[in-house]
């Protein structure tokens, strides 16, 4: 019995301490940045909002369903879903082009960056907040007319709860 718990120990202190997530990938918004620990890896795969701003280049993929898209999205990105993930609008470009796929906080386009490193895509990124952290990074959204918007779409009124209602005019239907 001494030597189980010997062996069980040291993944019982693991398992209670919280994974550390890089400086670089924080909000800087406790309650998203603790909900975001729970939910999304915070790898080499993943970027900041400030970080994905930043690379030339890139390719922007929204995760979402049109809906949410329409709402706001960032500016030039491509909507491929999520429910039916449409990887058709993908399919001429460059698999070495930086690809940052989002989605309202990331837990949705994950999966979906996953999916395209199978198809070949050497560069995906995750962007870790997603759309929540692109805008509390101070960076602009786009409606569905291409126009500058205020607007950020929350999925639904419960994961509103993890972003300031000072972020804009929050839309979840």
């Amino acid at each position: 019995l001494p030597s189980i718990l010997t062996l069980l120990l040291p993944l019982l202190i693991a398992s209670c301490v919280r994974a550390q997530i890089p400086e670089r990938l924080e909000t800087g918004y406790t309650p998203l940045d603790e909900k975001l620990e729970q939910l999304i890896t915070a790898d080499e795969q993943a970027l900041g909002a400030k970080e994905a701003a930043a690379l030339e280049n890139a390719l922007f993929l929204d995760a979402r369903e049109k809906e949410e898209y329409q709402v706001s999205h960032l500016p030039g990105a491509i909507n491929i879903g999520y429910d039916r993930l449409n990887l058709k609008t993908v399919k001429n470009v460059d698999k070495s082009r930086p690809v940052v796929v989002y989605c309202t906080v990331g837990y949705r386009s994950e999966p979906a960056a996953q999916k395209l490193r199978k198809k070949g895509f050497t560069n995906v990124y995750n962007l870790y907040g997603s759309l929540y952290a692109w805008k509390l990074a101070g960076l602009p959204l786009e409606n569905a007319d291409g126009e500058p918007t205020e607007k950020l779409h929350t999925y639904n009124e419960k994961w509103g709860n993890f972003v300031p209602d000072s972020i804009g005019e929050k839309v979840h239907e």
